[in-house]
């Protein structure tokens, strides 16, 4: 038995705080039909439904926090959205931009609403101009995907949110499965347009409950909402660092038990939500997309997940276009970058080749080292080729005692120069790969020591790692933005010549 979904009413209530619902509807100023029968019809509906159009629209507190939130009611003419629904829930949004407030979305559609025609039809060009100010305007918008949400409203405001969410179970398509069987004669293939299979291909970033949505939403908003400026970056972190091999750092690098950046975000991170994939129908295991805070400090987090790589593949271009999703994320909120470097190097791959490797690993470095956002990279372990590069340009780089970056791996380097792997550590350690080595030539800024080495002590490691980034970007978020990207372009022209 299908579980009962909540109406818009109850999705509010379960959302907000309680008794903080606070209405922005005006009643609606219905169209002059062409079809007669139409009029009847929203009056019959009215007094079914309880509604009086097919979005509300409202304000109300989130965990004590102000937010904006607009929600569609399928039981009013399939929750189709007409003339009247289009101007509520534009004026939302145009209030939500004005006073400054997130905005939830929660749709429920059957798409454009038929008795209204072409004119309801292209309605859905002004909501979306709506979500785009809003974003452009540097505004978290968060979407949750209800059953069933297809055509128009999910090819324009439900599918614009920098976070979203789906229903278990939820009906998700473009075109709904009724009207491709009508056309084509046969159904529309199953478990293609749900929530799961959405989350599977990267197009949403978590299927949960109503309940466990406002949850997501809280965690969302803490990082997305939180304070860029009067951030204490207390005292400088300590820094006394032994020398040791380049073959031994990148030996240990290598250890099954060493804390990656899943160890680092739970152990390190005072708060962390997942995203998933691009959201344009790719993803990539070995690549984590995070909103975290270290400390007070929120930002965007891209985290190599060196033993996804090991299980799944190798990074490949689906991977960095995560990343740059990420990137666009910290861009467009104003929030800081921290990106992970912990490959063994990107796939080698005829997949990988015509999926564009090369143009994405170009891609992702112009973004990066033009990002307008402060961003800090941190070398967490093992750095090898244009998967480290990808995500290496940034204000400030941080190494841990026995992470390393090389053109290639070591023993790619030997195989290219000796046709043998032999020479890896000799390799290793004349190419200067090593943290102390990468400080010396500029580089590195930082070195976050390891007692004697990270797999030994990971929740220690991760703690020191938390603390260093906070500082570095509380440090960062005082300078002008100007200044920031005007000093990260000089530091990498500067690289090598003095």
């Amino acid at each position: 038995m299908t579980p009962a979904r909540p109406d818009a009413r109850t999705l509010i209530d379960t959302f907000l705080d309680p008794g903080t619902w606070l209405s922005w509807d005006e009643p609606p100023a219905d169209p002059s039909p062409a079809n007669p029968g139409y009029a009847e019809e929203l009056a019959v509906t009215r007094a079914r439904t309880g509604y009086d159009e097919a979005v509300v629209s409202g304000e109300g507190l989130l965990d004590g926090r102000r937010v904006a939130i607009v929600a569609c009611e399928f039981s009013f003419l399939a929750g189709s959205i007409g003339v009247a629904a289009a101007e509520r829930l534009t004026a939302a949004i145009e209030r939500a931009t004005a006073e400054r407030l997130p905005l939830l979305a929660a749709p429920a559609s059957g798409g454009t609403r038929m008795q209204e025609g072409a004119v309801a039809f292209v309605q859905m060009v002004k909501v979306t101009a709506a979500v785009a100010a809003h974003r452009a305007a540097g505004l978290p918008y968060v979407v949750y995907l209800r059953h069933p949400t297809t055509g128009g409203v999910f090819a324009s405001w439900g599918s614009l949110g920098h976070v979203t969410a789906a229903e278990p179970g939820a009906l998700i398509g473009f075109l709904g499965p009724r009207v491709f069987e009508a056309l084509h004669g046969y159904p529309f293939p199953e478990g293609v347009q749900v929530a799961e299979n959405l989350f599977a291909r990267g197009l949403v970033d978590a299927v949960v409950s109503a309940e466990d949505a406002r949850r997501v939403a809280i965690r969302v908003l803490a990082v997305l909402c939180a304070p860029r400026e009067g951030l204490d970056p207390g005292p400088e972190p300590d820094e006394w660092i032994p020398v040791v091999q380049a073959w031994d750092a990148i030996s240990r690098s290598r250890r099954d038990d060493r804390p990656g950046v899943r160890a680092l975000l739970k152990l390190g991170a005072s708060e962390a939500t997942s995203l998933n994939g691009t959201g344009v129908g790719e993803h990539d295991p070995g690549l984590i997309l995070a909103l975290a805070r270290f400390g007070e400090v929120p930002a965007v987090v891209l985290g190599q997940d060196r033993r996804r790589q090991r299980i799944d593949a190798p990074l490949g271009p689906a991977g960095l276009r995560v990343a740059r999703r990420g990137m666009r994320l910290a861009s467009e909120l104003g929030l800081p970058l921290v990106t992970v470097i912990d490959t063994a190097g990107a796939a080698l791959s005829r997949a990988a080749e015509e999926g564009g490797l090369a143009a994405e690993i170009a891609r992702s470095v112009a973004d990066l080292v033009m990002l307008d956002a402060p961003t800090v990279c941190l070398l967490l372990g093992e750095g090898a080729g244009g998967a480290a590069l990808a995500l290496l340009p940034a204000d400030r780089v941080l190494c841990a005692q026995h992470g390393w970056l090389s053109p290639l791996s070591p023993e790619g380097a030997s195989a290219l120069l000796y046709r043998s792997v032999d020479f890896a550590p000799e390799i290793a350690e004349a190419q200067g790969v090593r943290s102390t080595d990468l400080r010396r030539d500029g580089l590195v800024d930082r070195i976050i020591p390891e007692f004697p080495d990270a797999a030994y002590e990971p929740e220690a490691f991760c703690r020191r790692v938390s603390r260093a980034l906070e500082y570095e970007i509380a440090t960062l978020l005082r300078r002008p933005p100007a200044d920031r990207l005007a000093a990260r372009l000089s530091r990498y022209r500067r690289l090598g010549v003095g």
